[in-house]
């Protein structure tokens, strides 16, 4: 790398297909479409959104691109970013990728030892972090950090004076030099890191997973190519930012595009706020739909013949209308003069949930249950479902809405080669496949060969280059909001704790896992007399105690992978019971058969808050 490129030098990139890293994105971008809506926010306190075109908000970055030189941070350093999804997290983000600088995006919601593990392990150099209060939670978890050098704080109440180490965000952008001309970009190649991202590794700590500039570049022009996205669409982005998926598909590309992004306020704000933004994009896990088909069937439970009868005719009709449009089946006449009063009644009032202008929704992470991604398709709505890794920047296929298979994770994106290993593994090479892990050169060979083929652990089938993915060989959790988990590895945890004779942990497609467990009899009339003598009696004081007692055992985990229910049991299981193998580990397909009734109780209730012991 080197800083003695100016922005607007010959080698400036004329279209999409010239740009080789994420500076020269934004400036291509900025320079393209200046006037254009870029992104939109709600101010707090004037209570209201608020729009800023492209100009506007690259001369906002302006300051903090000032702010972080003014570090003096060597190319390649690393700068960790713990905020929720925003302006700000993004305007660090470009600050940092001008610099040539490697953003360490951490999960906003994850707890104080995951998080100290990520920043010792990437060894970055500053951390900017939502409020003083987490920092103070970092720090308690004594860990080494002396390694940070800066803290910037965007909430710094409490800070009585800024100090050398610790600052709030208004003191340290107030400290930026001044300039009359823009601050040159330091310069970047392609092979050059754009981010490390920590994802759930076999060992229980998460991996690193190194992503170039090539990379992800690489990826937002195939999408691109598969999904045009126009000047016009309003994206809406609730995903955390430390996901691949929301930071390629929802917020770099885009800026290919030349999209607005629109930031949601919070989780529980988003109904709220997809009915005020009206956006016409979507990019989600499965829980935002499946949330949505729950409440529309437990309308149904409760209404009338007619309005039963109505939303039944218009699945049916809306399917059979889905179908046609790919090449299964012609509508009948009845059909089409059906269809106006059925959309008009139902379908409409339905979507009108999403704002009522989405055009397109995709949905990744995790697979979709057929009955949900039938409603939206039969609704009016295309919902297109893809397959992806943090390993490959993300996304490797993707359904169009010419050709939507909802039971296919779509055909392959341009430049990327699949084929099927040992046991029908899926194996991906091509530009977008990560560089390797961070300091894990062991664990990048065994998942990447020495031909760059990427051994992603899930089992499928390639036909006509549509893939359907049919199982995974590794022991791996998938949650219903895309998280993947190592049970094995929070089992081995939980067994640490002298109550739990025997865990697992489920969760496949839930939107929370849950901890089974057999309790040591005698450690739990010890709990339970501790719980009575602190006044705490009955059900749900003992399943408050389970958890927290889980929840500590766990803590080294990022936050999505502590149990949120616990069903417990003190009858052992057992070789002879069929539940263990001779080598006494759960046969985890026969548990899950035996203890379904209890799953599925468990999963009806809603979780109960973990608080500590």
């Amino acid at each position: 790398m080197r800083e003695d490129a100016m922005p607007g030098q010959a080698s400036q990139p004329d279209g999409l297909a010239d740009i080789k890293t994420l500076p020269q994105l934004l400036r291509w971008r900025v320079e393209a479409t200046p006037a254009a809506e870029a992104y939109r926010h709600f101010d707090a306190t004037a209570q209201r959104w608020v729009s800023q075109s492209w100009r506007e908000i690259d001369a906002g970055f302006e300051l903090w691109r000032r702010a972080l030189a003014a570090e003096e941070f060597a190319p390649g350093e690393r700068a960790a970013i713990l905020m929720p999804n925003g302006i700000a997290h993004i305007a660090m983000d470009q600050a940092a990728l001008s610099r040539g600088l490697v953003p360490v995006p951490m999960h906003a919601v994850d707890n104080p030892d995951s998080i100290a593990y990520v920043l010792v392990d990437s060894g970055a150099l500053l951390l900017f972090v939502d409020t003083l209060e987490r920092w103070q939670a970092i720090v308690a978890t004594g860990q080494p950090l002396d390694h940070l050098k800066r803290v910037v704080c965007a909430d710094a109440s409490g800070l009585i004076t800024p100090n050398a180490r610790i600052v709030g965000l208004d003191h340290w952008l107030a400290q930026a030099p001044g300039a009359t001309a823009p601050l040159p970009d330091v310069a970047i190649e392609p092979h050059d890191l754009a981010a490390i991202v920590y994802t759930s590794g076999t060992t229980g700590r998460p991996k690193g997973v190194m992503l170039s500039h090539g990379n992800v570049v690489a990826n937002v022009k195939a999408i691109a190519h598969r999904i045009a996205a126009e000047p016009h669409d309003v994206f809406l982005s609730f995903l955390p930012l430390s996901h691949t998926f929301e930071r390629t598909g929802g917020y770099y590309y885009p800026i290919a595009a030349g999209a607005c992004v629109a930031y949601a306020r919070s989780v529980p704000q988003l109904s709220e706020d997809l009915k005020r933004v009206q956006p016409t994009v979507l990019v989600s896990v499965p829980r935002i739909y499946e949330r949505i088909f729950a409440l529309i069937m437990q309308h149904r439970a409760s209404a009338s013949y007619i309005e039963r009868l109505l939303l039944d005719l218009t699945i049916a009709v809306g399917g059979r209308r889905f179908d046609a449009r790919q090449r299964h089946g012609v509508p009948s006449l009845l059909d089409r003069l059906a269809w106006p009063l059925l959309k008009r009644l139902v379908a409409d009032k339905v979507l009108a949930r999403l704002g009522g202008r989405l055009r397109v929704a995709i949905s990744g992470g995790a697979p979709i249950a057929e009955p949900v991604i039938r409603l939206f398709l039969a609704l009016g709505l295309d919902v297109l479902q893809g397959y992806g890794m943090t390993e490959t920047s993300p996304v490797v296929s993707v359904n169009t809405i010419e050709d939507n298979d909802p039971h296919s994770v779509g055909h392959v994106l341009d430049g990327v080669e699949v084929r099927l290993g040992e046991n029908d593994e899926l194996l991906v090479r091509g530009p977008s496949v990560m560089l390797g892990y961070w300091h894990k050169p062991e664990e990048t060979r065994r998942v990447k060969d020495a031909d760059g083929w990427l051994h992603t652990g899930d089992q499928a089938r390639i036909e006509n280059g549509r893939i359907t993915i049919t199982g995974r060989i590794k022991d791996i959790l998938v949650t219903s909001t895309g998280e993947k988990i190592a049970p094995v590895d929070l089992e081995t945890a939980i067994l640490a704790d002298p109550l739990f004779e025997q865990a697992l942990v489920v969760g496949e497609q839930r939107p929370f896992l849950t901890a089974l467990v057999v309790l040591n009899a005698k450690a739990w009339v010890q709990e339970k007399e501790r719980l009575a003598a602190s006044g705490k009696q009955g059900g749900a004081a003992e399943r408050a105690a389970l958890l927290a007692r889980i929840a500590a055992a766990v803590k080294a985990y990022p936050s999505y992978a502590t149990p949120r229910a616990v069903w417990w049991t003190l009858d052992p299981w057992t070789i002879a019971s069929g539940l263990l193998t001779p080598t006494l580990k759960n046969k985890r397909p026969a548990l899950e058969r035996r203890f379904a009734d209890e799953i599925e109780h468990v999963y009806a209730k809603k979780p109960a808050p973990i608080t500590p012991t």
